[in-house]
Parts: structure tokens; C-alpha cells; sequence
């Protein structure tokens, strides 16, 4: 029997120390709808994914926040940094009203996908997640119509959070399942390839 040495123990008790910390603290100021965001639903998902090895889901979460990650950090450092945001969407990370400790739970958006890159190099990126993030978002984004429109659950009513009345919300609700793995997924699985063969690391 393999010995699970590819992924420290100590780094899976302590990621598991960390979601079982974080899921209470957003469920209670969240609500339960909240981890239909796929930047939330992705910190369960890879829970499983670290305790089990499983190349294949890692590489989907890491295809599935790549760019999207990316985004939110550089709209959170040009705010923290310059002032402004550049791109918008980490509004509420400098809301004083809110405790700084609960705002710093959200600083996993910057943890996670290192943390990802850093697993995927150990165990080799798997060429179907990005179809597994696909499938996974296309259940997904219809469950994001169902709560308070205005919670704007993966952007499936506003476009980066701006209005849009071009489409009925069926309509782009389809734009949106089309949009997610042609604009963000099937790049980022190109991307990282390309990455792992560069530095010589497995693509299976």
C-alpha cells in the first residue's frame, strides 16, 4: 500500500484546522448561501481533495480560482496599497465597521491558489479538471439564481457587480455558464500546462 507522503500531514491537519475554524464563522455573519461561492465552495472541496491526493479535483480548483483569485488580490492590494480599486469587488474587505478578524478570514483568496500551485507540483496537474470545474460550475451557477438576487451569488445577476439589462436573467444566466469555463477555465488549464512542462512536472 502506498504511504500518503506527497501531502505533509501536517499541512492537511492544519488546512483542516483552518476550514473547520472558517465554515462556522461564515455560516453565522454569511449564511449558509454563501458557500455557493465558488472561492468558498473550492476551500471544501480541496479539504477532501488534500486528504485523499486527488490530482484531479486540486487541478480543477486551481483551474476554477486562478484567474479569479488573481483578480480579487489585485483589486484588494491596489486598494490596500494605492488606494483605489483598480477592478472592484473587495469593497467589503475595507468596510471598518466590520471586525478586522472576520474581514481576515477572506485573505484565503490569496492562500488558497498558492497553496494549490505548491500541491499540484508535488502530485502533477491533471488535464480533466478543468472539464470537472466546468461540470461542477454548470450545477452551480443555477443554484446562485435561487437566493437574494442581490447577494449577486458568482456574478450570475451583475457582471462584476454592475447592472446589466441587456439580457433577461435566464439568458445570461446561459452567457454565464458559456462564459466561466471558454473565458476563465479552458485559459488557466492552458496556462498551467504549459507552467508544469516548463518546470518539468508532470501533466497526467
Amino acid at each position: 500500500m502506498r504511504s500518503s507522503t506527497r501531502i505533509p500531514l501536517a499541512l492537511k491537519l492544519a488546512y483542516s484546522a483552518w476550514v473547520l475554524t472558517w465554515i462556522p464563522v461564515y455560516w453565522a455573519h454569511h449564511g449558509p448561501a454563501n458557500f455557493l461561492w465558488f472561492c468558498d465552495l473550492a476551500n471544501l472541496i480541496v479539504l477532501f481533495a488534500l486528504w485523499s491526493e486527488s490530482a484531479v479535483w486540486l487541478s480543477s480548483q486551481i483551474v476554477g480560482g486562478l484567474f479569479i483569485q488573481t483578480y480579487w488580490a489585485v483589486d484588494f492590494f491596489g486598494r490596500l496599497l494605492f488606494g483605489r480599486h483598480p477592478l472592484g469587488g473587495t469593497e467589503y474587505m475595507f468596510i471598518a465597521s466590520d471586525p478586522l478578524w472576520l474581514r481576515g478570514f477572506s485573505l484565503f483568496h490569496i492562500a488558497v491558489p498558492l497553496l494549490l500551485l505548491w500541491v499540484i507540483y508535488r502530485l502533477g496537474y491533471d488535464r480533466r479538471g478543468w472539464k470537472v470545474q466546468t461540470i461542477l460550475a454548470w450545477m452551480i451557477l443555477p443554484l446562485s439564481m435561487l437566493p437574494d438576487p442581490a447577494r449577486n451569488l458568482n456574478w450570475v445577476w451583475r457582471p462584476f457587480g454592475v447592472e446589466q439589462s441587456w439580457l433577461p436573467p435566464g439568458a445570461y444566466l446561459i452567457v454565464c455558464m458559456v462564459a466561466y469555463p471558454v473565458i476563465l477555465y479552458l485559459p488557466a488549464h492552458w496556462l498551467l500546462q504549459a507552467w508544469m512542462r516548463r518546470i518539468g512536472r508532470p501533466v497526467v
